[in-house]
Order: structure tokens, then C-alpha cells, then sequence
């Protein structure tokens, strides 16, 4: 028996329809069933977090559920406004300047982690500001949070048979109907995996092992600097945008580009927690 032929059978893409129900012209799909899964439960975690005076410093947290509950509204637009703008100026923006209506067409293109990251950030600290919250406990604490939705995020990639990887003959691998008849490193599950699950648990391990809330502006470190290493590993297994492609030897991608700044300040913020540990209120 053809071992080639075997492995394509075995490991073809399992058929899971990407619309879950319709509604008339209302269609639900997974994708936003998975943004709304990822920001509802990261918002039930954080109002855990910041409830519990004995993680912050001087035995008070500086956010309340409350904060958070209103919260929820200013990072879902910072979310939804970013990651549709970082994918257009990060990977789209040759064919939004020749049909400048295709940036509202979020059916034809994507999302940007690296800009929902920035929309939310400006959002935390605008939000931050307005409620006289220390923005370093403000990133902290979202970014203790953030790998819930990378996970459902990643599995909702996998199920629209999209952002899948290089070829391979891995007995893991997947057969994609939109990747061709070749099996494929199913990139997005990796993603899952060490954006999502083994992210979220290694924050927490800091937070409640290690009372890293106590010095702002660790957690967000460690997770800038978490998520790039991460995304530049999962980068050497996944295929590249096609009008993209490698930008430099064959193996250098846009992802990793984005990723290296992300590693940058994070080892700052790592670096300069313990002083903001000691700072006055509001830093």
C-alpha cells in the first residue's frame, strides 16, 4: 500500500462546516463565536484577578470588577478596529489602495494579532487614564487574559482551513481543502497550544506562585516576550502569506518581523517591573 497515499486518507481535514447556523442572511460562524468565547471568559478571569486584593501590591487591588465590566466595551473595539487595521497595513494594503472599499470587506482578507495588540493597548490607556488606574496594572492584567482568546482564536483558524502550514510528512499532518492535495503542519493547533493554553498557564503560575502582579508590568513583559517566541517557532512551520511570501533567505517571514519588536519591549518591561514595584500611584 502506497504510504503517501495512506497518510492523505488518514489525516484528511475533518468536515466541520465554518458557518454554524444561519439566521436568513444572518450567518454565525466559529470566528466570532470564538472572539466572543475568548473576551467573555478573559473577562471573567480578570474580574477573578482584580478581586483579589492579595495578588497586588500593598494588599489592594487598583482595579475593580466593576472597572473591568465597563472595560469589556473599549477592548473589544480596540480588538476588533486594530486587528482589522494591522492586517490591512501589515498585509493588505496594496489591494486596499487599489479598492479602498476592500478594508471594509472583513469577509475578504482577516485579522492582525500584532494590530489587535495595538488597538488594545490604546485602549487600556485611554481607558486607564479616564479612570485613574495605573496603566502598567491595567496591561498586566488584560495580558494575563489574552491567551484564552489566542486559543479559541486559533482553533476557529483551524476549523475555516486557514493560516495552515508548510508541507509535511509528519503523521500529524493535515490535508486542508483550501491547502491543496498535500498534507500540511497543521499550524494553527501549534498555535493553540503555545499561544493559548501553555501561555495562560505559565502567566498564572507567575501570578499566583510568584505574586508577580506586585511588580507592574511583568505579566505584560512576559507575555510580549512569550507570544513572539512562540509565533516566531510556529513561523519556521507555517506557510507565509501568499502575496507576501519569505521576505529574505527563504525561511524570514512578516510574522517574525513583527514579533521581534514585541520580545524588545517586553524585556523591558520585565527589566524595569521591580522599580515600578516602589513608584507612586498611577505609573
Amino acid at each position: 500500500m502506497d504510504y503517501t497515499a495512506t497518510l492523505l486518507s488518514l489525516m484528511s481535514f475533518p468536515d466541520i462546516d465554518p458557518v454554524i447556523f444561519a439566521l436568513g442572511p444572518v450567518k454565525i460562524r466559529w470566528y466570532g463565536l470564538a472572539y466572543v468565547a475568548g473576551i467573555l471568559l478573559g473577562w471573567r478571569y480578570a474580574r477573578r484577578l482584580a478581586a483579589n486584593d492579595r495578588l497586588w501590591p500593598g494588599g489592594r487591588s487598583p482595579i475593580t470588577p466593576l472597572d473591568l465590566d465597563d472595560f469589556l466595551v473599549w477592548a473589544t473595539v480596540g480588538i476588533v478596529a486594530g486587528g482589522r487595521i494591522g492586517y490591512i497595513l501589515f498585509y493588505d494594503m496594496a489591494a486596499v489602495a487599489a479598492n479602498p472599499l476592500r478594508a471594509l470587506e472583513i469577509w475578504n482578507g482577516g485579522m492582525s494579532f500584532h494590530g489587535g495588540v495595538l488597538g488594545t493597548l490604546v485602549a487600556m490607556i485611554l481607558f486607564a487614564r479616564s479612570r485613574n488606574i495605573p496603566v502598567f496594572s491595567l496591561f498586566d492584567v488584560v495580558c494575563a487574559v489574552v491567551p484564552t482568546g489566542l486559543f479559541f482564536g486559533r482553533i476557529a483558524n483551524f476549523i475555516n482551513s486557514e493560516l495552515w502550514g508548510r508541507l509535511t510528512d509528519v503523521p500529524w499532518a493535515f490535508v486542508f481543502p483550501t491547502g491543496g492535495p498535500f498534507s500540511r503542519h497543521p499550524t494553527q493547533l501549534y498555535e493553540a497550544g503555545l499561544e493559548g493554553l501553555l501561555l495562560l498557564a505559565v502567566l498564572a503560575l507567575l501570578i499566583y506562585r510568584r505574586q508577580a502582579l506586585k511588580s507592574p508590568g511583568l505579566i505584560a513583559g512576559w507575555f510580549l516576550i512569550g507570544y513572539a517566541m512562540a509565533r516566531i517557532v510556529v513561523e519556521f512551520f507555517r506557510e507565509p502569506d501568499a502575496h507576501i511570501g519569505y521576505l529574505a533567505g527563504g525561511w524570514l517571514t512578516m510574522g517574525m518581523v513583527l514579533s521581534l519588536p514585541m520580545i524588545a519591549v517586553g524585556l523591558w518591561a520585565v527589566v524595569t517591573a521591580k522599580s515600578r514595584a516602589t513608584a507612586r500611584p498611577g505609573v
